[in-house]
């Protein structure tokens, strides 16, 4: 785990394994209880209905604006288009602008980046530039770039992922015909590039890299689309092209280092839960297929699944709340 065992969370389990020890007295135990269970004072509460209405009611005025342009298309002047959405997008700006770097500011920054795709949009039909769709998402991503890299806050660098992501979907389609494995293959080194980079500045002390949820969801991004080849692998080895069988071997080094990641550098439950998934997905789909192919099509089959996927799920249990209480449980 951690070298340092006060960077741990004081989870209940691991108290009880100090005092137990010996370490903690049944007093100091009672007191550490009650702390690590404890509710939140009221100001954090405060900051985080804060923070959750302010993402919302962002969200709601960015689908407020853009509903107004769908039910309005027709009786907009192309120049009353663009010009209500250079408008919000510079209101915006200036709102940043006068707000700082809080949570305010960072939503407004947000709020304008999101407008500049329907700018784009609102530009290509009303001049019928003949643009690609991708070159749409890929000239969004490129336009907001500055802001992102000025901004230091998690949801624009993701609004940047998901940009490239949905480009890169939309070439691989209009040149290719089909989505194919090989883009998905693609997106998960895509992501998991940016999952690497974003636990490669974290561990180098960048403030705003310190929370847990952004790479919490580059890491379902990058292990999805991995996980969705390696099942073609399992349930159909011959049919399997080069990028199934390519995604199932990253898919088993990204499981081991997420582990390793887990026992050496950072607490990370989260990771192992995603490790865990995984294995019970291709283990699952892997006995399954030998079932079904093996025996007729009957009620058995399913009760022995059901059986098997019961005995997954708890093995996995023990196996994370082992992992919680630390390394001497496992």
């Amino acid at each position: 785990m951690n070298s340092d065992p006060l960077d741990l969370a004081a989870t209940p389990e691991r108290l009880r394994a100090l005092a137990d020890a010996g370490v903690l007295p049944p007093v100091a135990l009672e007191r550490a209880l009650r702390l690590a269970v404890a509710t939140p004072e009221r100001p954090a509460w405060r900051r985080f209905l804060s923070t959750v209405l302010l993402g919302f009611g962002s969200l709601l005025v960015l689908s407020g604006v853009i509903y107004f342009f769908a039910y309005n298309w027709a009786g907009l002047h192309r120049f009353g288009k663009l010009g209500l959405l250079l408008a919000a997008i510079l209101a915006a700006s200036l709102a940043a602008w006068r707000l700082g770097e809080g949570l305010a500011g960072q939503f407004s920054l947000l709020f304008a980046a999101v407008l500049v795709g329907p700018l784009l949009a609102v530009y290509g039909q009303a001049y019928q530039t003949g643009a690609d769709p991708y070159e749409l998402f890929l000239g969004w991503g490129l336009l907001i770039l500055p802001w992102v890299a000025l901004a230091r806050f998690g949801p624009l660098w993701l609004l940047l992922l998901l940009l490239v992501d949905t480009g890169i979907s939309l070439f691989r389609v209009q040149n290719a015909g089909d989505e194919g494995t090989t883009l998905m293959l693609v997106l998960a080194l895509v992501n998991g590039g940016a999952w690497a980079a974003h636990e490669w500045l974290s561990g180098r002390g960048v403030p705003w890299l310190r929370g847990r949820w952004l790479p919490r969801v580059l890491a379902v991004m990058t292990m999805a689309p991995l996980l969705v080849l390696a099942e073609y692998v399992v349930v159909s080895p011959r049919k399997a092209d080069t990028a199934s069988y390519v995604a199932l071997g990253l898919l088993v080094a990204v499981m081991v280092a997420a582990y390793l990641f887990h026992r050496r550098a950072h607490s990370e439950l989260f990771l192992l839960t995603l490790d865990a998934v995984s294995l019970m997905t291709l283990v699952t789909t892997f006995v399954g297929r030998h079932l079904f192919k093996a025996f007729d099509f009957g009620a058995g089959i399913f009760f022995l699944m059901a059986v098997l996927i019961i005995g997954e799920v708890g093995l996995a249990v023990w196996w994370l709340r082992a992992e919680a209480r630390g390394p001497e449980e496992v």
